[in-house]
């Protein structure tokens, strides 16, 4: 088991979660239920997985839920990618946020590479 509190992809998922939550703060109405619905459960699933797969007692467990986070992030970004598209928020608005999921990609990436070469 991981304290999560120590694990800096946990921390940086959740700053990104909260900055997800903000961005999406003025979009239509009419896709509270739709479009940014899914974003914000895709925001929160890659952090919710991190802990939970640090929760476990064996680090293939803790690897399966770091794939999970993983894809939970490339959907995270197609949704970013469509929102702006549709001109929900703006490039301005994307952009840094698009920046900062690609570093937690690449930090969960390198974590679970890491766990994978010791469950090998």
């Amino acid at each position: 088991m991981h304290n999560i509190k120590k694990l800096k992809i946990w921390s940086e998922s959740i700053n990104l979660c909260v900055d997800v939550y903000k961005a999406l703060a003025n979009m239509p109405n009419d896709e509270k239920y739709g479009l940014s619905s899914q974003i914000k459960r895709a925001a929160v699933s890659i952090s919710s997985n991190i802990a939970e797969g640090a929760g476990r007692e064996r680090e293939k467990e803790f690897y399966y839920f770091l794939n999970i986070a993983y894809g939970s992030s490339y959907e995270l970004q197609t949704q970013l990618i469509i929102c702006e598209k549709l001109s929900f928020i703006s490039e301005e608005v994307n952009q840094p946020l698009l920046n900062k999921l690609d570093e937690v990609q690449k930090m969960i990436y390198v974590f679970k590479e890491n766990i994978n070469k010791r469950i090998i």
